[in-house]
């Protein structure tokens, strides 16, 4: 029987899903059905994640990018990236996926003080169980109902933090607060009672009046975790009344005493945002239905939060203004438009809060490019994958409707692109450099593997840029001749340019161009000879969002100053981004 022909797979794009794709079509599981090329414009991969080495093997990233705890899928892909490309511990000091990332357990939010000041929450999270990327047991956390019981486990904890508050045992310090409300791991209870017995006792501590202090609210909260466990059954519309109940109660006698003191007002703020989310999740019925928080997208995060309750000074606090810079959420770039649909804001939050394992964020030991996209590059060629550097997609052709046969679909005919360079003698292009042993981007392109490189050099050309319209060659791939799939990895904001015959026939294409929109960031990073504390940072080293615009967000990345080359070593790193 003749050996089957692979199948050809032209993929587009050197980003995290152009590579996701290519690692899974490529795996040997597959046995070469499969025969992978990945076309990428310039020199390196990475998209968005790429970083390179600049003067003294500076790392120059695109952004300030760390991984949440919570980031399940790219983890357990990472993970087995390393573990099969087994890389020799004595001759590269990052050889296992634990080599690459270090739990970073403090976050931070800043708040402008009336005087006009800022003044720093931050918070310590304890590590959750496992680590990112372990398999799911039973107990599988990503679930409406198991985030619902979670954020009345935070609620608790908030609460028992304004409680210390009150007797004066949380600690502080000039220019900060430091608070441990981080969301607690307590396994629900397992009470023998029946079902109803705690909306039972939540009604007697309000008859009684016990509710009106504040650790009559926690016992509140600790019945009402009982109603929420997975376990035990309890009508929703009767849970959600409960939760009326308490809130209300919660907000008359915690507003009034902590109005001057701001790190109990970020508590409060934490629990009312908190509340309002559960109450949300309740009124919108999001456990049953089977759109999960998507069924709430059509409304703004901070339009929905204050539907179900929280006040306008929550929805201003640097909990929500934090949300929103995370993601850029910002219409063009402009901070007077938030736009974050309300579903994909509650699933992000809930899931960093709640399904972080092992630290809610982990920062990489060098670059992106170097901890992510170099291991996948060396994977991805040791498995056999082809990779066509300098090639820029131009345009997406589709097959002619009157060549169509009937009840044939649509396809893709064909794959224009500029090819803005030449390797000499025809090879493939070699992208990576060497850094003690470490594989990595550099910040530039090899001129000398180029034809005609010291002039492509001399001007300047800018090979990752779309505007920067120079080439040398043209190149059509044609279906059935030169590809038979196609997978388009490329980013949103350049469908509209390649992709004009998709959108012009299908009414979906259209409406995503019109309807989803990229924005624009910028990031800077600094060298500093003097170290954080001489600058006068004073605690651990976190990223710290809600800050001073137009850089609301930064981050201590000094643990970096090992993997550069300096004749002269700074003493700290700090990087910077926003929209």
């Amino acid at each position: 029987m003749p050996k089957q022909k692979p199948i050809r797979v032209a993929v587009i794009g050197g980003g995290c899903a152009a590579i996701s794709a290519a690692f899974e079509l490529s795996r040997p599981a597959h046995k070469g059905k499969y025969q992978v090329t990945i076309y990428q414009p310039g020199w390196r991969l990475g998209g968005k994640g790429a970083s390179g080495r600049g003067p003294a093997d500076r790392i120059e990233e695109h952004g300030l990018h760390l991984w949440m705890g919570s980031y399940e899928n790219a983890f357990r892909l990472i993970r087995e990236c390393y573990a099969e490309l087994k890389r020799d511990r004595r001759k590269c000091r990052i050889a296992d996926w634990r080599d690459a990332f270090s739990p970073a357990p403090f976050i931070g939010l800043a708040k402008r003080s009336r005087n006009g000041t800022y003044w720093n929450f931050l918070s310590y999270f304890p590590p959750g169980d496992g680590l990112p990327g372990d398999p799911i047991d039973e107990n599988d956390p990503f679930t409406v109902t198991s985030y619902l019981a979670r954020t009345a486990s935070i609620v608790r904890t908030l609460l028992v933090a304004v409680q210390a508050g009150r007797s004066g045992r949380t600690s502080t310090n000039e220019g900060g607060a430091t608070s441990q409300a981080g969301p607690s791991h307590k396994s629900m209870p397992n009470s023998g009672e029946s079902a109803d017995d705690p909306a039972k006792r939540i009604a007697r501590l309000v008859r009684l009046g016990l509710i009106a202090t504040t650790a009559g609210l926690i016992e509140a909260v600790e019945m009402l975790e009982t109603l929420l466990a997975p376990r035990l059954t309890y009508p929703l519309d009767g849970i959600a009344q409960l939760l009326e109940v308490i809130a209300s109660s919660a907000r008359r006698q915690i507003e009034a005493m902590i109005e001057n003191d701001p790190e109990l007002l970020m508590l409060w703020q934490g629990i009312d945002l908190a509340m309002a989310a559960m109450r949300g999740i309740l009124r919108f019925g999001l456990i049953s239905d089977p759109r999960g928080f998507d069924a709430i997208n059509d409304y703004d995060f901070r339009e929905w939060l204050r539907i179900n309750g929280a006040s306008d000074k929550s929805l201003e606090s640097p909990f929500i203004r934090g949300a929103y810079d995370l993601v850029f959420a910002y219409e063009d770039g402009d901070y007077q438009r938030p736009r974050h649909g309300a579903g994909v804001a509650l699933r992000g939050a809930l899931r960093m809060l709640f399904s972080s394992r092992g630290a809610i964020f982990w920062k990489m030991h060098a670059g992106m490019g170097d901890i992510v996209f170099a291991p996948m590059y060396e994977l991805l060629k040791k498995r056999g994958v082809a990779f066509r550097f300098f090639h820029r997609l131009e345009r997406v052709r589709l097959a002619d409707p009157a060549d169509l046969a009937p009840g044939e679909r649509a396809y893709v005919r064909a794959l224009e692109f500029d090819v803005q360079a030449k390797v000499r003698n025809g090879k493939e292009y070699e992208p990576l450099i060497d850094v003690d042993g470490l594989p990595c981007w550099p910040s530039r392109p090899d001129y000398s593997q180029l034809i005609d490189g010291s002039s492509f050099e001399s001007e300047k050309r800018d090979f990752e840029s779309h505007w920067d319209r120079r080439r040398i060659a043209t190149r059509i791939l044609r279906v059935a001749e030169d590809f038979d799939f196609v997978v388009l990895g490329v980013g949103l904001g350049a469908i509209p340019y390649v992709c004009q015959e998709l959108i012009e026939r299908d009414e979906r294409w259209r409406d995503m161009v019109k309807h989803l929109k990229t924005v624009n960031t910028q990031a800077y990073q600094i060298w500093l000879r003097e170290d954080m504390e001489q600058l006068g940072w004073n605690d651990p080293p976190l990223a710290l969002s809600a800050f001073v615009q137009p850089f609301e967000t930064w981050a201590d990345m000094s643990h970096l100053i090992r993997e550069e080359r300096w004749k002269v070593s700074p003493k700290a790193i700090a990087y910077f981004c926003s929209v």
